[in-house]
């Protein structure tokens, strides 16, 4: 093939500005946290993660029906830690105090366990279809997740690089 020849070197700098195209839309370049299908890494829903790193899941608990507070920020090295926990009630299922290095406080009826620093890769959670009721808290709002992912859904979620195919077939919880 002559390379010097005008129809040539279109038809070339065409198939190079598709094929980078192609491989952009495939190498993953947006921070977000994933909620994935959690036998499958399908991702279902995200949100892209850009200068507050922080978020929270809020549910009812099923026994004492109030509600919990778990408090989450994304590390630089991309794993999910745990940093805060607030509740209402110590019925079954709630800690009874900090562990080594957390601190308890009671404010206003609350409990909360405080500077705690438990690292995941990722975690796990199955939708609730009665009560629990789950929502994400992101910059101060709540989105109910069953607005996003089908109720009883066992979800995966984890910090993770998405590429432009992912975003375009998750669902952005943000909106934005």
């Amino acid at each position: 093939m002559n390379f010097n020849k005008p129809g040539n070197k279109k038809a070339v700098l065409a198939l190079l500005v598709i094929l980078t195209i192609a491989i952009m839309f495939f190498i993953p370049i947006k921070q977000a946290v994933v909620f994935e299908y959690q036998n499958k890494g399908k991702v279902i829903a995200y949100f892209l993660i850009k200068g507050d790193r922080t978020f929270k899941i809020k549910y009812t608990h099923s026994i004492h029906l109030t509600d919990v507070v778990e408090s989450y920020t994304i590390t630089e090295d991309g794993r999910i830690k745990l940093f805060e926990l607030m509740y209402e009630d110590f019925a079954i299922g709630m800690p009874e105090n900090a562990s080594d290095g957390e601190t308890f406080e009671q404010k206003d009826g609350k409990y909360y366990i405080k500077n705690m620093k438990r690292f995941f890769p990722s975690f796990d959670l199955r939708l609730g279809k009665v009560r629990a009721n789950h929502r994400m808290i992101l910059q101060g709002e709540e989105y109910v997740l069953t607005d996003y992912i089908e109720p009883g859904t066992w979800v995966r979620i984890k910090a993770k690089k998405i590429n432009l195919f992912e975003v375009l077939k998750g669902v952005n919880i943000l909106g934005k």
